[in-house]
């Protein structure tokens, strides 16, 4: 059986992020830092909601000899702080991720994504073209949301949906199984790591911020943000890109694969047709095999 610890035996490590652009006072974003810091190449593994970088433990035990390997927690998630008074929003997690790129001063990245993982790790793409070459997303979407699927919308509701979430871990404890489609269920350690920062009201408001997030109209700050982050990937036109899709996935569903084709063209496809929504869950030989193939490749010249 196991302990989730067992699986997640990397040191922590902490950045200072500042809590607001007016404030004097900080929050700590926890990252794992593996592998050689002076390799000549980087893995960023950028996770979404309702999970953290231990999502991302293969990659960090497996490619370690290959690259430094960087997996952060959002603010909110994770081993990282959760105030209860921030202003949790898409733009405060680019601004955060993008600040961990600059202290930690990541060169030569592949930016490793998932669900708002990659509307997050490509909005800093944007922001360090040259220090972000390559791109390996998993079901994600980087516009603004063209539906919202039943299930989320449940948890959207006035009221009910917040206190769903908060009290009773609704959002995380359900994606545990119906974001599987090849497994029948998770290994008990893998189901109590993913679920283990999030044990309290309190340790969940990232979850829910992330739900409250989702913007509906086109007025909406997010909304904005998401459009904005569409348009800026001409900027990644000559980047390599891979789309690793779990097509069972009930959330980012296969439309989304389709669009995402059209922002990249140039990308590499790789389809995994019993595969649900936890892609590193249900794929990680796929995706080491995809993220090893990027390591690979020329790096992208600075300026390009």
């Amino acid at each position: 059986m196991g302990d989730w610890k067992d699986l997640y035996p990397f040191e922590s490590h902490f950045v200072e992020l500042p809590k607001s652009e007016t404030s004097v006072d900080s929050v700590r974003m926890h990252y794992v830092d593996q592998g050689d810091r002076s390799a000549e190449q980087t893995v960023l593994c950028v996770h979404g909601n309702p999970t953290w970088s231990f999502t991302f433990r293969r990659v960090l035990t497996d490619l370690a000899d290959r690259a430094r390997v960087v997996a952060p927690d959002h603010i909110g998630c994770g081993l990282s702080d959760k105030p209860q008074d921030y202003a949790y929003c898409l733009e405060r997690h680019v601004g955060n991720l993008s600040r961990l790129i600059e202290t930690l001063n990541l060169q030569n990245v592949t930016l490793l994504a998932h669900d708002w993982g990659g509307a997050i790790g490509v909005g800093a793409a944007l922001k360090h073209p040259t220090r972000i070459g390559k791109l390996v997303l998993l079901n994600t979407g980087i516009f603004p949301p063209p539906f919202i699927p039943w299930r989320i919308r449940l948890c959207r509701l006035p009221g009910i949906g917040a206190h769903a979430i908060r009290r009773w871990n609704l959002f995380a404890r359900a994606a545990t199984t119906m974001a599987l489609h090849r497994l029948p269920a998770l290994p008990s350690a893998v189901k109590a790591g993913l679920l283990a920062p999030y044990d309290s009201w309190a340790s969940r408001i990232g979850i829910a911020s992330f739900v409250r997030d989702i913007p509906t109209r086109k007025s909406q700050p997010t909304w904005q943000v998401l459009e904005s982050i569409e348009q800026g990937t001409s900027m990644l036109a000559h980047h390599p890109v891979t789309l690793v899709w779990g097509m069972k996935d009930w959330c980012f569903r296969p439309e989304c694969l389709e669009r995402m084709q059209r922002l990249f063209p140039q990308a590499r496809v790789r389809r995994l047709d019993d595969v649900g929504h936890y892609v590193m869950e249900e794929a990680a030989d796929e995706v080491l095999e995809e993220v090893r193939r990027m390591l690979d490749l020329p790096a992208i010249a600075r300026g390009a």
